[in-house]
């Protein structure tokens, strides 16, 4: 399983999300509340959320 990361659009602040990839889909959490856990999403789940984020931000 791949290391959380945030998004390179971020930027310094702490209101944001971070992910981790791996086989199945993708881990997110909250940077302010990592010990509340992660919602898991499939493979199909996270494909289509980062397509859709990647399309309507072009």
């Amino acid at each position: 399983m791949s290391d959380w990361h945030k998004s390179s659009y971020s930027g310094g602040t702490n209101e944001c999300v971070e992910a981790r990839e791996h086989q199945a889909g993708a881990d997110v959490r909250d940077t302010q509340n990592r010990e509340l856990g992660h919602l898991t999403f499939t493979r199909a789940e996270w494909n289509a959320f980062v397509e859709t984020t990647l399309h309507s931000h072009r």
